[in-house]
């Protein structure tokens, strides 16, 4: 079938919207008709990342929409059936079966690689091969091959515009306070970077009765935010003293903090407010490397470690996520802004300069 993608055809390059001819669905696929996706850092990042081999590429994979038709194995999955769309595991290798589905030993090949496991491509043109298969989706795109391990079925009387950054943002800062580091009314967290992920484990963080949440951020406006989920701000700008503001507030050093920035000098001061034997979890993706204080890290017994999609497993998160949402407990739909697919290099724009904090296509 014929449909439009956003389709990037050389490292760093624009975002285009071309026709393309899209497979139908093989025995194990999904047809989603795509209505909403979230814009994620990681589909910036991706398309500067990778090699020129593998363009043209279609990214994108925070993907909502209705399914139009199923492969015959596939199973809990039928046509008509709303969808929020996630990453890709195998859920038969020893790390899925552990629950560890973030971490699946085909990660690389099922969400990266821009093809099916044969080698094969979902999409093509007239000049050749489009790679896709983004997270299992390419959802930047008005139809999408899925399958039924990334497709989680919602209610179909939920908005799927406010629901496609569960996909991977949402879930991302909320597993990482739910799954992997589980705060008490004990315990203190410091969230560096007021962004959609970092919010997200904030209002995860509030909701599940942490003692203390500190939110350190540069945007006036986004410490606004945090402090209406319950966090108290610290103004990052003041660099100086963030690190000793941050131990003020959380009697000596935070029991758990978390990296939404991806920025070298702001790993380390979250590494530095921490508590003795503290635990730091890195979620940011742009850097190659950070430096740590070696001193502190080694006298102290603290923990710097990373989270792959807050070790969620999408089919538990998600469900999760939205319950809690339907309580009043975890309401990110503010964060939400909304813009014709077609401007998607100005949703990309108005993200980076801090004018939105989460941006969703529309068709």
């Amino acid at each position: 079938m014929r449909t439009t993608v956003a389709v990037v055809n050389e490292p760093d390059g624009p975002f285009t919207f071309e026709e393309v001819e899209l497979d139908g669905p093989r025995a194990d696929e999904v047809l989603v008709r795509i209505v909403a996706t979230g814009v994620c850092h990681t589909d910036i990042t991706m398309r500067g990342f990778l090699p020129a081999e593998m363009f043209p590429n279609v990214f994108g994979h925070e993907g909502a929409g209705v399914v139009e038709a199923v492969g015959p194995d596939v199973d809990g999955v039928a046509v008509g059936d709303h969808v929020v769309l996630s990453f890709r595991s195998c859920r038969t290798c020893s790390r899925c079966t552990a629950g560890l589905v973030g971490y699946c030993e085909s990660t690389l090949l099922l969400n990266y690689m821009g093809m099916r496991m044969d080698g094969s491509t979902t999409m093509s043109r007239a000049s050749g091969p489009v790679f896709g298969s983004f997270f299992g989706q390419s959802s930047f795109a008005r139809h999408a091959i899925a399958y039924a391990d990334n497709c989680v079925v919602v209610d179909p009387s939920l908005d799927l515009t406010l629901l496609a950054p569960y996909g991977c943002g949402f879930q991302t800062g909320a597993g990482t306070v739910l799954n992997v580091l589980r705060p008490t009314a004990a315990d203190s967290l410091a969230v560096f970077g007021c962004g959609a992920v970092g919010l997200a484990a904030i209002a995860a963080a509030s909701a599940s009765g942490t003692g203390t949440v500190v939110a350190v951020d540069v945007l006036p406006e986004r410490l606004a935010l945090a402090e209406a989920y319950g966090a108290v701000a610290v103004d990052g700008r003041e660099a100086d003293t963030v690190v000793e503001r941050v131990k003020e507030l959380t009697g000596g050093g935070a029991t758990y903090a978390i990296d939404a920035t991806a920025i070298p000098a702001v790993v380390k001061q979250a590494q530095q407010a921490l508590a003795v034997r503290g635990t730091l979890v890195a979620l940011g993706l742009g850097a190659e490397e950070y430096q740590l204080d070696a001193i502190d890290l080694l006298q102290n017994g603290k923990t710097v470690t990373s989270s792959i999609e807050g070790d969620s497993d999408p089919q538990e998160m998600v469900p999760r996520l939205l319950a809690m949402r339907e309580r009043g407990e975890f309401d990110l739909d503010g964060l939400v802004t909304t813009y014709p697919f077609t401007e998607l290099e100005r949703a990309i724009a108005d993200a980076a300069a801090g004018r939105v904090l989460k941006p969703v296509l529309v068709w």
